[in-house]
């Protein structure tokens, strides 16, 4: 099978498609055929050797993909060979024709939802659900402010938080992003490219500040975020590169917080809670993940290359 190998750790251009031999899942296993994996921001930071986990080289990245369960090893009574399922991680890594996975790692795709949709699943609404739900603890009656809105996470959770009643802000810095995120759901977008536009928001709310906001690139907003807060609110530290200079008095002022977030430090029962939601969501309707761009696997680098440049609007897959 075809499947990309980064065999050092470095830029993008450490991505090499080659032929390896396609697995056999051993017990409790199960060999998907991928139809689409999804490129996630960490996945870029990982291939680089700066991400928390490092994997031992060679390796395959990606956790996210969709696909067909192609075989199934001793043990495995949840899926069969045929079934259309989503990767929450994988064994041997999602950038290729074939990937083994636990069998707890895969998840049921509802027909309606494409195999490039489900690319999109795990991270991106995952991590959505989990700050939204577990985290924040948001409730129907508060207003939400997501940071980025027209990415990944971001368009997720401007579905998610539109569905469970809450009042929703988003920030874009493109026209394209802006429409993106109104369409998913948002109540108002704003322009994070333009100045000022922080004091947009504030009034907005009428000067009470929003009670959760979800951020996306710390480094850069979490100063002004803690002045957007209202009392007892909360900032979810989705997303970071760097470091930045905060005023604590703007959390004491509010009784406010600002909490350290990781997808990956989720417990089972937590895990379970989370894909149990996404699958309701996504056979409901509730939940459409927004796919940007389709490229072939042997594009990955390139792919690697536009997930971090300004201006997302949905998510990138790559095509087997």
């Amino acid at each position: 099978m075809k499947a990309i190998l980064v065999r050092q750790f470095g830029g993008p251009e450490v991505l090499k498609l080659e032929e390896v031999p396609t697995p056999k899942p051993a017990a409790g296993q199960v060999l998907a055929r991928i139809h689409a994996a999804g490129v996630n921001p960490y996945d870029t930071s990982m291939r680089a050797g700066t991400y928390a986990v490092k994997p031992p080289l060679p390796y395959t990245p990606g956790s996210d993909a969709a696909g067909v369960i192609e075989a199934i090893g001793d043990g495995v009574r949840k899926v069969k060979p045929g079934d259309r399922v989503y990767t929450a991680k994988t064994v041997t890594g999602a950038y290729a024709e074939y990937a083994l996975a636990l069998e707890e790692q895969v998840h049921f795709l509802p027909e309606k939802i494409t195999f490039g949709q489900g690319a999109g699943v795990w991270v991106p609404y995952g991590t959505a659900y989990h700050a939204l739900y577990h985290s924040a603890e948001a409730h129907a009656s508060e207003t939400v402010l997501v940071h980025g809105a027209s990415g990944g996470v971001g368009s997720a959770a401007v579905q998610m938080a539109r569905a469970m009643g809450l009042t929703v802000l988003g920030t874009a810095g493109t026209p394209k992003g802006i429409d993106l995120v109104k369409r998913e759901g948002a109540h108002q977008v704003f322009d994070h490219s333009k100045v000022g536009y922080q004091e947009e928001i504030l009034k907005a709310t009428g000067g009470r500040g929003v009670d959760v906001i979800l951020e996306m690139l710390a480094n850069v907003n979490l100063s002004a975020d803690l002045k957007l807060l209202a009392t007892n609110g909360r900032v979810i530290i989705i997303g970071n590169r760097g470091e930045i200079t905060i005023n604590p008095r703007d959390l004491m002022l509010r009784r406010a917080s600002a909490r350290g977030f990781t997808l990956w430090a989720v417990t089972a029962a937590e895990e379970a809670d989370i894909h149990a939601g996404l699958f309701a969501g996504l056979d409901n309707g509730t939940l459409r993940p927004v796919v940007s761009k389709e490229l072939p696997l042997a594009e990955a680098a390139r792919a690697h290359k536009e997930i971090l440049e300004p201006g997302a609007a949905g998510k990138i897959v790559l095509v087997p």
